[in-house]
């Protein structure tokens, strides 16, 4: 069976995962709010912060949600939508 995924994560400066799950896979969009007051950061596969601007989104088929880590200004938030597809 299939899930449907809709999170809003309400960021904070310390790196996060989208999930409590300890493996979660699902192909989703994730979505920097447009009205996020600063770009946010997600832990690079080589370790570095990468930054998205306000309003960045990007698809991912398959990801792993639980190795997904972000962070970023408290009050901006980011959103996690899609399934288990």
């Amino acid at each position: 069976m299939n899930n449907l995924i809709q999170r809003v994560i309400d960021l904070t400066p310390d790196w996060q995962a989208p999930t409590t799950q300890s493996q979660e896979v699902a192909s989703v969009d994730v979505l920097a709010l447009p009205s996020n007051a600063a770009p946010v950061e997600f832990l690079g596969d080589l370790g570095q912060a990468v930054p998205w601007q306000p309003g960045e989104w990007h698809s991912f088929p398959r990801i792993d949600l639980a190795r997904l880590r972000v962070r970023g200004q408290p009050g901006d938030r980011v959103t996690v939508v899609g399934g288990t597809w």
